[in-house]
């Protein structure tokens, strides 16, 4: 193997172990600010081999209408906060309130794996947007709320993170 390979090879693996240590993450962890964005959170398995039964995430501040994908066999809940301001919205709507968390209730045998989905429309400034998780189980839950600091060691329980770029740059 030349030293290009190697160095692909070694950024694989190190991606792979990355996602292995991981448990609720986006399947694609980049968006473009300020777009229309559908994304997928996958959950990996269920409580200390306890079966998931409900599924909360909730959703940034700087995301005003969020919505989930139906899952067959679960059932879906909207929480929904006061604007402090009312927003104009598409087709003339005005918005008081918004989005503030999506629970799906069901269950997930902790030896497999789901993707749930959410569609929003993302903030215009480029950064990191965490998505808290809460995964309640039929013994236990995990709380996926955790922050990652820069240069500090990954957090035991992250909360899942979509990366927003700046969409002048992609152009």
């Amino acid at each position: 193997m030349n030293t290009q390979s190697l160095l692909l090879a070694g950024l694989l693996a190190a991606s792979v172990a990355g996602a292995a240590q991981a448990d609720v993450v986006f399947s694609q962890p980049a968006a473009t600010a300020g777009a229309h964005w559908a994304g997928v959170l996958r959950v990996s398995h269920g409580c200390d081999g306890s079966a998931t039964t409900s599924v909360r995430v909730e959703i940034p501040a700087g995301i005003i209408v969020a919505r989930p994908r139906p899952k067959a066999g679960w059932t879906i809940a909207i929480e929904r906060a006061p604007l402090a301001t009312p927003v104009s919205a598409e087709g003339g709507a005005v918005l008081t309130e918004r989005v503030a968390a999506i629970t799906w209730t069901g269950r997930l045998p902790d030896d497999q794996f789901e993707e749930f989905g959410v569609a929003a429309k993302l903030p215009a400034t480029p950064g990191p947007l965490a998505f808290p998780v809460i995964q309640t189980c039929e013994r236990g839950e995990a709380r996926w709320t955790e922050t990652a600091v820069a240069g500090g060691p990954r957090p035991a329980h992250p909360a899942p993170v979509l990366t927003l770029s700046d969409g002048a740059a992609h152009h």
